[in-house]
C-alpha cells in the first residue's frame, strides 16, 4: 500500500514540476522532446528493458539489439533529421567548426568494413550519429542554450524523483547485484549508470544555482527554488546510494570548475578560467607522477588501486588487439570468441570501462587521436566562447573536462550515451556562433 501512495506523489510531484516549468521554458521549441526522450533513455534503460524487466541479454541478442529499442532509436533519428531539414542550419559554417566530430563518424563509417559483423556494426554507427543529432536539434534552436537548459532541467525531473522512487520503494526495480553485492540502480540498470544521471543533472543545478539561472521573484519564484532544491537533496541521496565513485570524483572535479569561476580575480574572465584550471591540472598531473597521487584519491574513495580488477582485465585487452592502428571496426570489439573469452574470465560483457581503451579496441590509435582532437578542438571553441557568454562556457567547460575524466573508468564513447551526449554539448558550436568563429 506505501509503495503505492509513494508512486502517485511521485506522478504528482514531477507533473507540479514540469507545470511549474513552463514560464522558464518559453521560447524553446516543442522539437526538444527528441533529444529529451534520447537523453531519458540513455541514462535510464532502454525501452525493451522497461517492458521486460530483468531479462537476461544472450550473446546473439547483445550482438542484434531487440527490434523495439531499433524501432525507437530510428524514429527518434529520424524525427531529429526532419527536424534540422526544417531549419536553415549554416552547414558549412557548423562542418567547419567542429570537423574531427564530423571526420570521426566518417571514419567509424569507412571502419565498418573490417568488422567482424559489417551489418551490426553499421547499425551501431547510426545509433551512435543519432547523439550528434540530437545535439545539434538543440544547437540550432532559437536559443540553443536555453534549450540545453531545459532539456537538462527536464531530464532531472523524470530521472531523479523516478529513481528515489524505485530504489526506496521498488526494490525489484530500483535495485540489484553486481558481483554478489547489492547495489541501488534507480530508473538505470546499473549503479554507474544511475551515478551519470546524478552528474549531468549535478552539475546543471550546481550550475543554475551558482549562476542565478532561475527566476527567484515572487511566490512562484520562491516554490520553483524550494522544488529545484528538493531535487538536489534527492540528487546527493542517491550519489551516496549509488556509491559510484567515478561520478562522485567526477561531480567533485565540475564543483572546483564551477567554484573556480566564481573567484573575483576569474569572474567574467573565461579565457583567465580556462588557463587556471588547465595549471590546477597540470599541478595535479605533476603530483601523481611524482608521489603516486592517484592510487590515493582511489583508496579514498573506497575503491582498491587495481580499481576493483579493471587494470588486470585492460591488459587483458590491450593484448587481444591485432592491429593497434585501426583497431576492429566501429563498435566491433565485443563480438564473438572476444566477448565470451572476457565474459568467462572477467565476468564483464560489452564494456571495456575506459572510454579511451574502448576506442582503441574498435578503432585503434586513430579513434583514440579523435577522442584527443575533440578535447583540444573544444577547448579552443570554449576559448573564443568569452565573446559570447561566460557562464555558458563555464558549462560547457564542465561538460568537457569531465566527459574527459569520468571516460577513464567508464567507457562513454559508444552507443546510446549521457556522457557522450554532454562531451558534444561541450564541444560543438550552435550554427551561428560556429559562423562567426569561423571568420575570426
Amino acid at each position: 500500500m506505501l509503495n503505492k501512495v509513494a508512486l502517485l506523489l511521485c506522478f504528482f510531484f514531477i507533473w507540479y514540476l514540469f507545470r511549474s516549468d513552463k514560464t522558464q521554458s518559453k521560447g524553446v521549441s516543442k522539437a526538444t522532446w527528441i533529444p529529451l526522450i534520447w537523453m531519458s533513455i540513455a541514462g535510464s534503460r532502454f525501452v525493451s528493458n522497461w517492458l521486460h524487466p530483468g531479462t537476461t541479454v544472450s550473446a546473439s541478442t547483445f550482438s542484434e539489439g531487440s527490434p523495439i529499442d531499433r524501432a525507437v532509436f530510428l524514429f527518434l533519428i529520424i524525427a531529429g533529421v526532419l527536424v534540422l531539414k526544417k531549419r536553415k542550419v549554416s552547414w558549412k559554417a557548423l562542418y567547419k567548426s567542429n570537423p574531427w566530430v564530423w571526420f570521426y563518424f566518417l571514419f567509424g563509417l569507412v571502419s565498418v568494413v573490417w568488422s567482424d559483423l559489417p551489418f551490426v556494426a553499421l547499425k551501431r554507427w547510426g545509433k551512435g550519429l543519432g547523439n550528434v543529432i540530437m545535439v545539434m536539434v538543440l544547437l540550432t534552436e532559437a536559443e540553443p542554450y536555453k534549450a540545453v537548459e531545459n532539456v537538462l532541467r527536464k531530464l532531472a525531473f523524470i530521472l531523479v524523483p523516478s529513481s528515489v522512487l524505485l530504489v526506496k520503494y521498488f526494490p525489484n526495480l530500483g535495485r540489484a547485484y553486481h558481483m554478489g553485492l547489492p547495489m541501488a540502480t534507480g530508473v538505470a540498470t546499473h549503479k554507474n549508470t544511475l551515478g551519470a544521471v546524478c552528474l549531468a543533472s549535478g552539475i546543471y543545478f550546481c550550475w543554475m544555482f551558482l549562476y542565478g539561472k532561475v527566476e527567484r521573484a515572487g511566490l512562484a519564484g520562491k516554490i520553483r527554488i524550494l522544488l529545484y532544491s528538493a531535487i538536489a537533496i534527492m540528487i546527493v541521496w542517491l550519489f551516496y546510494k549509488a556509491d559510484s565513485a567515478t561520478s562522485l570524483f567526477s561531480m567533485v572535479v565540475a564543483l572546483v570548475i564551477l567554484s573556480l569561476s566564481r573567484i573575483p580575480p576569474l569572474r567574467q574572465n573565461l579565457r583567465k578560467t580556462i588557463l587556471c584550471i588547465m595549471v590546477l591540472f597540470g599541478i595535479v598531473f605533476a603530483a601523481e607522477m611524482t608521489f603516486g597521487l592517484k592510487d590515493k584519491v582511489i583508496v579514498l574513495l573506497g575503491r582498491e588501486p587495481s580499481l576493483t580488477t579493471r587494470v588486470p582485465m585492460w591488459k587483458d585487452l590491450i593484448s587481444m588487439v591485432h592491429n593497434p592502428v585501426l583497431g576492429y571496426g566501429y563498435d566491433s570489439f565485443w563480438m564473438g570468441d572476444r566477448q565470451r573469452i572476457i565474459g568467462e574470465k572477467w565476468a564483464i560483457r560489452g564494456n571495456a570501462h575506459n572510454g579511451y581503451l574502448e576506442m582503441y579496441l574498435n578503432l585503434g590509435l586513430v579513434g583514440v587521436s579523435f577522442i584527443l582532437a575533440w578535447i583540444v578542438s573544444g577547448l579552443r571553441r570554449i576559448w573564443l566562447q568569452a565573446n559570447f557568454d561566460f557562464s555558458v562556457g563555464v558549462l560547457r567547460l564542465a561538460f568537457l573536462f569531465i566527459a574527459a575524466i569520468y571516460s577513464y573508468t567508464e567507457a562513454a564513447f559508444y552507443g546510446v550515451s549521457l556522457v557522450w551526449v554532454l562531451l558534444l554539448l561541450g564541444i560543438m558550436d550552435p550554427p551561428e556562433q560556429a559562423r562567426l568563429v569561423s571568420n575570426e
